[in-house]
């Protein structure tokens, strides 16, 4: 199973990890490190791609999609950070563990980062190691990845323009995508990684479906939907409404409430 491939994916992502834990002690800003969790997979899966014998035009294709994947998100969230001070969720995580955080933060985050996106990565470790002929998993793998890349990259320019608007400053992003879910840009996320699942499939590798399990766990109840709605809650007290009446993750009609509107 080319095991000692996926070995050296870890080393690739740990490697990237280091590397920007010695620039975000330098900016003494640990948010740096959402900006390369995207790129930690281009990474891996080039080394899985690059270190089997069995390339083929599916390889290059399932690469060309990690790719854009990482480029768009990669992208977007280093866009949403430029020039803001450290992430609020990280500036907790450094109070709660000073002293000597800078050095604590390399293992805490940027390495505990990378086993998880090793773990995610699963998928592409069999799937661009294992050559199998282009079939039916693979329509449906293309047709997950390709409505959950636009429902991810839809949901964020519709957030981005919300939050541009000085209008809407202390109010809730309730209408768009956002009004069938509070998290559509998750529920992208999880699709894009089920798809890349599903390509797995044909290789006779059903168990890295430990991967999307893990992603759609952290998203879900780790670093996602239950993190950030704490905060939210605590700064814009509307949140409970819109809690109230529109679903957390799979999308849906906005809930009646008692009165019959919303």
């Amino acid at each position: 199973m080319n095991f000692w491939l996926y070995c050296l994916g870890l080393a690739a992502m740990l490697a990237v990890a280091t590397a920007t834990w010695i620039v975000s002690v330098l900016k003494r800003d640990v948010s740096i490190v959402d900006g390369v969790w995207a790129p930690m997979f281009v990474f891996a899966a080039v080394v899985y791609a690059t270190g089997t014998d069995h390339s083929t035009g599916r390889t290059a294709f399932i690469l060309a999609l990690v790719a854009l994947w990482a480029v768009r998100l990669s992208g977007y969230i280093i866009w949403r950070n430029w020039g803001e001070p450290e992430d609020r969720r990280y500036r907790d995580i450094r109070q709660k563990y000073e002293p000597r955080f800078a050095l604590k933060s390399l293992g805490i985050i940027f390495w505990f980062q990378a086993g998880l996106a090793w773990i995610i990565s699963m998928p592409l470790w069999q799937t661009l190691t294992v050559p199998v002929e282009v079939g039916a998993f693979d329509v449906l793998a293309v047709t997950a990845w390709t409505v959950g890349m636009t429902l991810e990259s839809i949901a964020d320019w519709q957030l981005a323009r919300f939050k541009a608007n000085p209008d809407n400053q202390g109010k809730v992003m309730d209408h768009g995508l956002w009004r069938y879910t509070r998290h559509p840009n998750y529920f992208g996320e999880c699709l894009i990684w089920w798809g890349f699942y599903l390509f797995a499939v044909p290789t006779g590798a059903w168990w890295t479906i430990a991967g999307p399990l893990l992603l759609t766990y952290l998203l879900l109840k780790f670093s996602g939907v239950t993190l950030m709605e704490q905060t939210i809650i605590e700064r814009r007290p509307a949140y409970r409404e819109y809690i109230a009446h529109t679903n957390a993750f799979l999308p849906g009609p906005p809930k009646q409430t008692m009165e019959g509107s919303i």
